[in-house]
């Protein structure tokens, strides 16, 4: 393969690599299960099941259990999107999560959680300006899993920490690359508080680090593709309100560092070194979640989720293909007890359509999204 052809393989994986990332506040899921995507993502100051350990891992002591407590769920993603006004065949994705909390004594409580946090992909078969030209075919998935702890303090204030494991699959095909499925993996760390202000509000903040992880790796005909994929830090803070009668009403403000990890990207391949150039943008994101208890079985939730595309109209021509560009998102949710220690959470997500056109070329990428989720919790 000669430099001229691995140059136009790069330009295309301009638009293939980013592609595989199209989930709802840039790549990063709003929550891990129904309860949290029930509450848009307003979940830092208030946690209420087990997934809090990959969220905020100091909501472990905030769960109200004796002994134990178990929440198992999946969500199925559907996204419809365009690229140039071509049309992804594949619109259904399959989103698994579980976490389980322990009790140690009234000071520790243990907990471990798994989920996909990110991912997915597209089937273009045909994307402009080059038509004939610019299939496009991607798979990614990011998968953690958290072991962690969480140390009431005091009556006020609860600290938590958690390892983070993960998992990333990458896989790329377009008409001059061919990059089979291929898998890493890499660490970080959570960490996270609440503290009570009064009887009716309380503080939340949690910190995700960079998530580094090892060099995807492709032997193929052409010669050896290296590339390395890290996940974005994440900061978030949050204020819930609960004035009795089963109300809660949570406001989070979060800050993700899209622009250390997805701004450019070296892809190395026989030819040498190319920089990726995607341009992303750190991301702000509000989310507010209201939640009222109806009796003693039912509860129901709704909430609002809203942040700017991390893709500016100035990055289009560089991510064609990349679907991470909603912003407003709308939840429902529910929860009812199914017997005494058992209940089922259901939730829905729509993320409004959302289009950006390039500022320099005709080429617009478009993307709504709607995501059902359920889940299963047992508590002692």
């Amino acid at each position: 393969m000669n430099n001229q052809l691995i140059k136009a393989a790069v330009v295309t994986a301009l638009a293939s690599f980013s592609s595989v990332s199209n989930a709802t506040n840039g790549d990063q899921m709003l929550g891990v299960t129904a309860t949290q995507w029930g509450m848009a993502g307003a979940i830092v100051a208030a946690p209420q099941d087990a997934g809090t350990v990959l969220t905020n891992p100091a909501g472990l002591s905030l769960l109200n259990i004796e002994e134990v407590r178990f929440d198992m769920g999946f969500g199925f993603l559907n996204p419809p999107r365009k690229a140039n006004g071509t049309e992804s065949d594949s619109n259904l994705y399959l989103i698994p999560s579980g976490a389980v909390a322990f009790k140690i004594n009234d000071q520790l409580t243990f907990g471990m959680g798994m989920a996909g946090l990110s991912g997915m992909g597209v089937d273009f078969a045909d994307i402009a300006p080059l038509p004939g030209n610019q299939n496009v075919v991607t798979t990614k998935q990011f998968y953690k899993i958290a072991p962690g702890f969480s140390y009431q303090v005091d009556d006020k204030l609860a600290l938590g920490a958690a390892l983070n494991i993960d998992y990333q699959s990458l896989a790329m095909d377009n008409s001059m690359m061919h990059l089979p499925q291929n898998q890493v993996y890499g660490f970080g760390l959570s960490l996270g508080a609440i503290y009570k202000i009064n009887d009716t509000m309380q503080f939340g903040a949690s910190y995700i680090s960079k998530q580094s992880m090892s060099s995807f790796d492709w032997n193929t005909t052409a010669g050896a593709y290296s590339m390395t994929m890290d996940a974005p830090q994440t900061l978030a803070l949050g204020l819930a309100y609960q004035p009795g009668n089963g109300l809660l009403i949570e406001a989070d403000i979060k800050y993700i560092g899209f622009s250390d990890v997805l701004d450019v990207v070296t892809l190395s391949t026989p030819g040498g070194d190319m920089p990726m150039a995607f341009g992303w943008d750190d991301q702000v994101v509000f989310a507010l979640g209201v939640q009222k208890q109806l009796n003693e079985k039912t509860t129901i939730r709704a909430g609002l989720n809203y942040g700017e595309s991390p893709i500016g109209a100035e990055d289009v021509n560089n991510n064609i293909g990349s679907l991470a560009i909603t912003e407003t998102h709308l939840s429902l949710g529910a929860t009812r007890k199914l017997g005494k220690r058992i209940e089922g959470t259901v939730s829905y997500v729509h993320a409004f359509n959302n289009e950006v056109t390039s500022n320099t070329t005709p080429t617009t990428i478009e993307l709504e999204q709607n995501i059902i989720n359920v889940q299963i919790s047992y508590k002692i």
